[in-house]
């Protein structure tokens, strides 16, 4: 059976908003895991794992709290397109994730900045993809409206 936001592999799910702020303020700010507790919800803690420079091969350990879960997990930056694109990825727990934040110059000075989030559940968490894929995508709008205040309230 085919859930929106799932294939046979398991959840991607991609989410945008417009941000009344530069490109290179936008992705400064969102993409610094220093940040990342301003405007994610879940996310209660952020670690590094090595120096803290984003670049590829930075690794950045988040705890969160996702479905009445904690979950600790260690990203690694695996592609990065200075204000235009960041890739990190996480391969251990029972939901391997990549994450992907995309920001695009809108004609107006605004930027169009994307959340994705891919990710192939294993074992027992195959089963509950459908679910998770709809709460991922409800948790991106409201991490990415809130993203989108804490920038334009400056």
């Amino acid at each position: 059976m085919w859930w929106p936001g799932t294939s046979n592999r398991g959840i991607d799910v991609e989410t945008s908003t417009v941000i009344a702020r530069p490109r290179t303020d936008v992705a400064a700010f969102a993409g610094h895991p220093d940040n990342v507790p301003a405007w994610y919800a879940a996310i209660t803690s952020v670690e590094w794992r090595t120096a803290p420079v984003v670049a590829v091969g930075s690794r950045i350990a988040f705890v969160a709290s996702f479905l009445g879960r904690r979950l600790a997990y260690t990203y690694e930056i695996v592609e990065l397109i200075p204000g235009e694109r960041l890739v990190m990825r996480t391969a251990e727990g029972p939901f391997p994730m990549e994450t992907t934040y995309g920001w695009e110059a809108l004609p107006d000075g605004a930027t169009r900045m994307t959340l994705r989030n891919r990710g192939t559940p294993t074992g027992f968490s195959r089963w509950l993809a459908p679910f998770m894929a709809s709460a991922v995508r409800r948790a991106n709008r409201r991490d990415l409206a809130r993203l989108k205040r804490v920038l334009e309230a400056d």
